[in-house]
């Protein structure tokens, strides 16, 4: 941990060379806050105490159902992001995270799965400037370098798509949400 941020972690108790609660538990004491669920075979009451004493969000017994499990893993992000309600909702925008569906006005919004990932990150982080790399980090993975101006690219797509307003440029700094006002008076054209 510390290298990456990650939006959950999936850990084993059961790990060579170490116990899960043990890494658990440097963790925390470092200060890390990212969401933690335990998938293990011990399902003792005193281990899942525990595990969640240790600092874990969410306990699961093995076996899980793959559907269930990223549920669970959902849910357990929705409530870090201080976000636990399904739809998550920012003027006339409605979007659940767990689907990647957006509504304006109730219209349903055709995104691509970059576009929503962007939407995603900035509904998460309402009151936040992030930052140009900071973004692309979250569409991208590791092995794989974005176009020079894909993120102007979906950042124009979802003020086509969405309204103008609904992402906010600040100069030399990155991009923000739009206020939720603004969109409240906006109306329903873009």
């Amino acid at each position: 941990l510390g290298l990456a941020p990650y939006a959950a972690i999936v850990l084993d108790l059961g790990l060579p060379g170490g116990d899960g609660i043990a890494w658990l538990e440097r963790w925390r004491a470092r200060g890390e806050t990212v969401p933690v669920l335990i998938l293990t075979a011990r399902d003792a009451v005193d281990s899942r105490s525990g595990g969640r004493d240790a600092g874990a969000d969410d306990y699961v017994v093995k076996p899980i159902a793959v559907e269930e499990l990223a549920a669970r893993l959902r849910a357990v992000g929705r409530r870090a992001r201080g976000r636990p309600e399904p739809t998550w909702r920012h003027g006339p925008l409605a979007y659940r995270p767990d689907a990647r569906v957006a509504t304006w006005h109730g219209a349903p919004i055709d995104l691509s799965p970059r576009e929503a990932a962007l939407l995603e990150v900035l509904l998460a982080n309402p009151s936040r400037i992030l930052s140009k790399p900071a973004l692309l980090e979250k569409l991208y993975d590791w092995d794989r370098d974005p176009d020079s101006n894909a993120l102007e690219v979906f950042v124009h797509h979802l003020r086509r798509k969405i309204h103008p307003a609904i992402v906010r440029t600040v100069r030399g700094v990155g991009y923000a949400l739009g206020s939720a006002e603004a969109l409240d008076r906006a109306g329903d054209a873009p």
